[in-house]
């Protein structure tokens, strides 16, 4: 006799599922396969490049190891150590493989670096702005209006002419270029939710304005800040790519793509495609994945673009 028999005014429940707000938003992250395959790529480069070190073939800036003789070997060749060079060898014997490892290492950490300490101050700058707003936000939002108003690549020109190559110095650059993209996205964010009950109530019990901008109107402006994040990440590391080519950005000592794909340019009128090729294809693949993976956060965390 089943259950339901033996007890006639038991009332069954169906097992429901409780849908986590991680869960779901894994689930309409992962819905198009262009973003899941975007993200699995993404998360490989950055594999590839956080252990470039131990997955290398060789040090590509180690004196001791490049031997010039190797120089401009095609992709496949055998160099004079018997070691098998895949994408081949540039011009200075250093084998290609291993400095695309590398360089994806410099070109993630500037972009990852330079994005939060853009982030940080464009927050602050964007929050004081929409808090206080009156004049304080009208200075600030033309300061704003005039940075945005210049490229960004004719600023980092000026600033590196000034500050010199560098990794540190690329970073400064790229901050100086970014965090006025922050602060008008925290601003528009912050300017809706400053006008909202919550923080009206935390007003009248006498909170303080730090507490009240830190830990209230701030996790509401997260959302939007994520897409920006991801997007200015890309834009700094192809920013850096550019810079490094132009020879104005990372020193020829330290790895980049920008000074591969450069140090092919040369040797692509006596057919040596490959020095800067793959290079490229390497810093191309990186940027779209990023992008694309910006572009599915934008669709998932704004209701308003869900399909």
């Amino acid at each position: 006799m089943s259950a339901a028999t033996e007890h006639p005014g038991a009332a069954t429940t169906p097992d429901v599922k409780v849908e986590t707000p991680l869960r779901r938003f894994a689930s309409d992250f992962f819905e198009s396969p262009v973003a899941t395959i975007a993200f699995v790529v993404l998360a490989g480069i950055i594999f590839v490049a956080a252990f470039a070190p131990w997955i290398a073939p060789t040090d590509p800036y180690d004196l001791a190891v490049v031997d010039i003789l190797d120089s401009r070997l095609p992709p496949g060749s055998e160099g004079m150590t018997g070691q098998i060079y895949w994408l081949g060898t540039d011009g200075a014997g250093r084998d290609l493989l291993s400095a695309i490892l590398y360089g994806l290492r410099t070109s993630l950490s500037v972009g990852v670096a330079s994005g939060l300490l853009a982030m940080a101050i464009g927050c602050c700058i964007g929050l004081i702005a929409a808090y206080f707003g009156g004049r304080v936000d009208t200075l600030i939002m033309r300061l704003v209006d005039l940075q945005l108003s210049f490229p960004a690549i004719l600023i980092a020109l000026v600033l590196l002419a000034l500050l010199g190559k560098g990794i540190d110095k690329i970073i400064i650059a790229l901050v100086a270029v970014q965090w006025a993209y922050y602060a008008r996205t925290v601003r528009a964010s912050a300017l809706v939710e400053r006008r909202k009950e919550y923080v009206e109530a935390a007003t009248c019990l006498a909170l303080g304005h730090r507490r009240i901008v830190f830990r209230h109107v701030l996790p509401n402006c997260l959302p939007p800040l994520i897409v920006v994040v991801t997007v200015q990440t890309a834009h700094a590391i192809s920013l850096e790519a550019t810079l490094s080519f132009l020879g104005i950005g990372l020193p020829i000592t330290e790895p980049s793509l920008g000074l591969l794909i450069a140090n092919g340019f040369e040797y692509m009128l006596s057919l040596k495609y490959w020095i800067s090729f793959f290079p490229g294809i390497a810093l191309l693949v990186t940027i779209v994945s990023i992008n694309l993976v910006g572009d599915q956060l934008r669709d998932v965390l704004n209701p308003r673009l869900q399909r």
